[in-house]
C-alpha cells in the first residue's frame, strides 16, 4: 500500500532537505539547547493531548530545574517526566529503532509508564474507547497477532516516512497496552524517524482535539487522510524549527 504519493513524499523529502542543511556547520551548544526545547516541547504537547495540564512554562521549569508545578498531580508530573526519558532513551539507541519489534515497543512504553500502575505486559482484558464504538483487540493472543501484523507491514514499507506513520496509526490502534498506548506510539514514531536520520515530531503546533478527532476518524471509518495531514504538517514544522540530530543527549 502506497501511504505518500510522490507529491506529498517530495513535499517531507524537501522539508528532509531543508533540515539536513540546517544542521550544517552549527555549533555543539546550540545542538544541546535545540534538543532540549524539543524535548521540553514534546513531553509538554505529547502530555497534553493525553489531558495533563501542565502548561509549557510548568514543563520546562520540570525539565530544566526539578521543579513541580504548584496544583499538579504526582501522575502529571511522572507523565512529563516519563517523556523526557523515553525519548532519551530511544535518541541515545536511534539504531536499534531502523524497524518495530516488540521488544522496543515494550521498552518504550515500559519508561513512558513508569512509577503510573500500568502493567507493561500486553494487556489481558479488553479496553473501550471513550466517545468510539471500535473494540481493540480483546486478549493477549489477539493482541500478539496484531502486533506481528503491524510489525510486518512496517517492514514492507517503502519509505522511513511511511514506516512511522504506520506505527503511529498502528500501535494507537491495536492498543497492546491497558495504558499509554498512544503515547507509545509517537514516541516509537520519533525512534524510526530518528533512526533514519530524520526529523522527529514535537506535534508542537497541533490542536489536541485535532489529533484526537483525526485519531477517532480512524478508529471509526479506517480514514487515514486527517491522521495524514498531521504527521505531514507536524513533519514540516519540526523540519523548519528544530535541529535535533547530532549529539549526544546525555
Amino acid at each position: 500500500m502506497v501511504f505518500f504519493r510522490l507529491k506529498k513524499k517530495g513535499y517531507l523529502e524537501e522539508a528532509t532537505k531543508f533540515y539536513k542543511g540546517r544542521l550544517i556547520g552549527v555549533s555543539e551548544t546550540i545542538h544541546k539547547k535545540e534538543l532540549e526545547r524539543f524535548v521540553i516541547e514534546l513531553s509538554w504537547k505529547s502530555s497534553k493531548i493525553e489531558g495533563n495540564t501542565y502548561t509549557l512554562l510548568d514543563t520546562e521549569s520540570l525539565i530544566l530545574r526539578g521543579k513541580k508545578a504548584e496544583g499538579k498531580s504526582e501522575e502529571e508530573t511522572k507523565m512529563i517526566l516519563n517523556h523526557k526519558n523515553a525519548f532519551s532513551y530511544i535518541y541515545e539507541h536511534r539504531g536499534r529503532f531502523k524497524e518495530l519489534s516488540r521488544k522496543n515497543i515494550k521498552d518504550v512504553h515500559k519508561l513512558l509508564v513508569e512509577d503510573l500502575h500500568v502493567q507493561n505486559n500486553f494487556r489481558a482484558k479488553p479496553v473501550g474507547i471513550a466517545g468510539s464504538i471500535y473494540r481493540p483487540p480483546d486478549n493477549q493472543f489477539q493482541i500478539a497477532e496484531a502486533v506481528d501484523a503491524l510489525i510486518v507491514a512496517v517492514k514492507r514499507a517503502s519509505s522511513p516516512y511511511a514506516k512511522a506513520f504506520i506505527t503511529l496509526l498502528g500501535l494507537s490502534y491495536v492498543q497492546p497496552f491497558e495504558d499509554g498506548n498512544k503515547r507509545t506510539a509517537r514516541l516509537m514514531t520519533n525512534a524510526i524517524l530518528l533512526a533514519n536520520g530524520l526529523s522527529p515530531l514535537s506535534y508542537r503546533s497541533v490542536d489536541e482535539k485535532t489529533y484526537r478527532e483525526a485519531t477517532m476518524v480512524f478508529y471509526e471509518l479506517n480514514s487515514l487522510l486527517p491522521m495524514k495531514k498531521i504527521f505531514i504538517e507536524q513533519y514540516d514544522f519540526a523540519a523548519r524549527n528544530y535541529l535535533v540530530e547530532g549529539i549526544s543527549i546525555s
